[in-house]
C-alpha cells in the first residue's frame, strides 16, 4: 500500500478502512515547563518533530482548569508528571458558590490556548492536534477533591449550579481552542467509573454536561477523542458518546480492545500499557504488546496509544521501539 499521511491514516482508521500501518500517538506531561507558554510550545513541537506521531494530544498541566478558581497546585514528583492540588478551591459546601464565570482568554485557561496556537502554527496542520479538555465533573472533583461526592449527594442543587458554570466555561474554552488551531478536543472524564458513582449519579452530574460540550463542538471539530480514566469505567455509557475516538486503560481495565470492538463503532485508542514494557524499556515486550493489539482488532479501527499519559521516566529507546513496532507490523 502507498504510504499515507497522518491525516489520511487517522481518518481511514476512524472508518475502519485499510491503512498502511496503524496510527500511533503517545503523549506525556512536561512538568514545570508546562507553566510557561514558550517552554510548553518548545517541548510540544520538539516531541512531535522527534517522533512524528499520527496525532498530537496537546499536554497542558492537568490542573489548568481549576487554578483560575483559586486552587493551589504543585508538581511534587508524580511519575506521570501531573501536578497535584495542594489547596482545593472548594473546602466547604458554601465554597461552591465561588465557582463563577471566568474569562477563558485570561489566566490559566488563556495560557493553554495561547500555547496551543503557537504549537499548531509550528506544526502547520500536518497532523491532527487535540486540546485537552476536562469534563465538568472532573473539574469539580479537582476543585473539591473527595468532598465532591458528599456534596453531590447531600446538596445536589449546589453542585449542579457550579457544574452549570464550569460547563459554560469549558465550552467557551473548547471553542477558543478550535479557533486557535485545534482540530478537536481530548475530552477526559475521570468520574465515569462504577467505583465512584452509580448510573443515575453519572447521568445527572456527568454525562449531561459532557454531551453539552460535544454538542457545542458539532460541525466545528474535525476529530474528538473521549478518554475514560480509571478502573471499572462505565464503558457502555461512554461508548455511546458522539466522538470519533475512544481511549481507556484497555491493558489494565475491562474491556480489552477485542471486547470493545462491538461496543464502539469508530476508532479505539490503546494497546500500550504505559506502566508495563514501555516503562521497563523492554523492546521485545513492547513489540509483543503492539502485535497483540493489532491481532485483537485485525489492524482496523485501531490507533496505538497509552491508557493514559506516558510516565516521564520512559526512555527514548522505549518510545522508538513502540514506533518501530507500530510502523512495521507482523505480516499476516
Amino acid at each position: 500500500m502507498k504510504p499515507m499521511t497522518a491525516w489520511e491514516r487517522v481518518e481511514a482508521a476512524v472508518t475502519g478502512a485499510p491503512v498502511d500501518h496503524p496510527p500511533i500517538a503517545l503523549w506525556r506531561h512536561f512538568p514545570d515547563d508546562d507553566q510557561h507558554i514558550d517552554k510548553l510550545v518548545a517541548r510540544s513541537v520538539a516531541w512531535q518533530e522527534r517522533w512524528g506521531f499520527d496525532l498530537v494530544k496537546f499536554m497542558p498541566s492537568g490542573t489548568y482548569g481549576v487554578e483560575d478558581w483559586g486552587a493551589v497546585t504543585t508538581f511534587d514528583g508524580q511519575a506521570n508528571g501531573a501536578r497535584t492540588v495542594v489547596k482545593p478551591a472548594v473546602q466547604r459546601t458554601e465554597d461552591w458558590q465561588r465557582v463563577r464565570e471566568l474569562d477563558v482568554r485570561r489566566g490559566s485557561y488563556g495560557r493553554q490556548n495561547e500555547a496551543l496556537r503557537a504549537t499548531a502554527q509550528a506544526l502547520k496542520g500536518a497532523v491532527p492536534i487535540l486540546q485537552t479538555v476536562f469534563s465538568p465533573l472532573t473539574t469539580a472533583r479537582k476543585l473539591a477533591t473527595d468532598r465532591l461526592y458528599a456534596d453531590l449527594r447531600r446538596t445536589p442543587e449546589v453542585v449542579e449550579a457550579a457544574l452549570r458554570v464550569i460547563t459554560d466555561v469549558t465550552i467557551r474554552f473548547a471553542l477558543d481552542a478550535l479557533a486557535a488551531g485545534a482540530h478537536g478536543v481530548f475530552l477526559a472524564t475521570q468520574q465515569g467509573s462504577w467505583r465512584l458513582l452509580d448510573a443515575a449519579e453519572f447521568e445527572r452530574f456527568g454525562k449531561r454536561y459532557d454531551l453539552e460540550i460535544l454538542a457545542a463542538l458539532k460541525g466545528k471539530a474535525r476529530l474528538n477523542m473521549l478518554h475514560a480514566h480509571g478502573d471499572d469505567v462505565m464503558f457502555d455509557t461512554l461508548a455511546g458518546y458522539p466522538v470519533e475516538m475512544l481511549n481507556w486503560h484497555d491493558r489494565t481495565a475491562e474491556p480489552d480492545l477485542r471486547g470493545a470492538l462491538a461496543h464502539f463503532p469508530r476508532l479505539l485508542v490503546g494497546g500500550v500499557n504505559e506502566y508495563g514494557a514501555l516503562l521497563r524499556g523492554d523492546a521485545n515486550g513492547i513489540a509483543s504488546e503492539i502485535r497483540d493489539a493489532i491481532a485483537q482488532t485485525g489492524g482496523r479501527r485501531l490507533m496505538l496509544g497509552p491508557g493514559c499519559v506516558v510516565p516521564i521516566a520512559v526512555t527514548d529507546a522505549a518510545i522508538e521501539a513502540a514506533v518501530r513496532a507500530a510502523r512495521a507490523p507482523v505480516a499476516s
